[in-house]
């Protein structure tokens, strides 16, 4: 085997770093994540995740979760409604969809992501994930890298995996290339305890989520399993949008004042995600890696996820190619083929791009329907053909 007696460093403890550590670990290989959130306990925010038959759930099943997964997925959270800027209902599945599916392809359960993260971390070994350890850089060291951390020792691996998110620090060590801003922006917001706080929202939602469309612009939001809701304005903006308006989405009233001069022509019923979010909102610019991109593969360094093939988020396939990533690199990793890792690691790259690169193309072009003028009308077609 390819990694027989050697250490693999995984550097980010996201849906793609665990699983990959997940899988790997059933196979008796040596790994460690290494992630700088301070602990498990950490908040993981933003909206459910909806897992897909061919990927996501594909790889929780290959790693021996699909059990514990059926045990806490978000029942109903699918469900979706397509609504305009003044509430009214366009497209409903609330009424006729069918629950707990999963022989049905189309089937795309939701669960929150800190319990999704969960459920990975307790299929590791102890001490499988060191917390509070920030990546500075790596060097060369014999055959592999050695590890520089913030306020800690550092450390060796013979293969070291990237699944630090779109903001990678690995990836430069693998390519230069930078992702591409798409002109689009999302603000990201928190309700606590919605049926108290934001009684109007909840009561829309039904438990599950709502896509608003309406003068270019959304709202996407969806329920969480702990009663709270999870929730993104979205629209087109230049890319220093942030930098000039990051320091309102502290305070509530002048998010709330925003929100009333940027989504005008919007009903004030949608006020109440602003008044009753727990600061602060995020400003999330949106980015895509390049869909040619392409790099010279390394022997001993790759990346997965978002590190990999960053993507807009209007497909709903950042986590599944994450962690159908995490599957395919697996699955040659373990390979008893005859192969270098080199050669090993070129054809996970190969085809991960080429995959990849398809979904992200989709991504973009679904962001690019839901911020014109035709976004609900659109929007309401594609949803009626499923």
């Amino acid at each position: 085997m390819l990694l027989e007696n050697k250490k693999v460093v995984i550097i980010g403890a996201g849906p793609g770093g665990l699983t990959l550590a997940r899988l790997l670990q059933q196979k008796n290989i040596k790994v460690q994540v290494y992630e700088r959130d301070y602990d498990k306990n950490a908040r993981v925010k933003g909206s459910p995740l909806d897992l897909h038959q061919d990927s996501g759930l594909a790889a929780l099943k290959e790693a021996g979760l699909m059990e514990a997964f059926q045990q806490n997925f978000l029942r109903g959270a699918d469900r979706e409604k397509i609504m305009d800027q003044n509430s009214e209902i366009h497209y409903s599945d609330h009424h006729h969809k069918k629950e707990d599916d999963f022989n049905n392809k189309y089937f795309r359960p939701e669960i929150d992501r800190g319990v999704l993260r969960s459920i990975l971390l307790q299929s590791l070994m102890p001490n499988t994930v060191v917390w509070n350890s920030h990546f500075i850089s790596m060097e060369p060291q014999d055959n592999g890298w050695l590890l520089h951390f913030k306020d800690s020792a550092s450390v060796y691996a013979d293969l070291v995996i990237g699944a630090d998110g779109a903001n990678s620090k690995i990836r430069s060590y693998i390519t230069d290339i930078k992702p591409f801003y798409t002109g689009i922006t999302m603000l990201e917001g928190h309700i606590e305890d919605a049926s108290r706080n934001a009684p109007v929202i909840n009561t829309l939602l039904e438990g599950g989520k709502i896509m608003a469309f309406g003068n270019n612009q959304n709202l996407l939001m969806g329920q969480k399993s702990n009663g709270d809701i999870g929730y993104y304005a979205s629209f087109r903006a230049p890319e220093d949008w942030r930098r000039h308006n990051g320091i309102l989405h502290y305070n509530n009233n002048e998010v709330l004042q925003w929100f009333q001069l940027a989504y005008s022509q919007w009903n004030p019923i949608w006020e109440q995600l602003f008044t009753a979010a727990t600061p602060p909102l995020i400003p999330r610019p949106i980015y895509c890696v390049p869909l040619d991109q392409y790099w010279v593969a390394n022997h001993n360094v790759t990346v997965l996820g978002d590190a990999a093939h960053v993507m807009p988020p209007f497909a709903g396939e950042g986590v599944n190619m994450a962690m159908l990533d995490a599957l395919k690199l697996s699955q040659l990793l373990t390979a008893d083929a005859k192969t270098n890792m080199l050669e090993t690691i070129a054809a996970y790259e190969e085809e991960m791009r080429a995959r990849t690169s398809v979904i992200a193309q989709e991504s973009l072009q679904n962001g690019e329907i839901m911020h014109n003028e035709d976004a609900l009308k659109s929007m309401v077609e594609m949803f009626s053909r499923h």
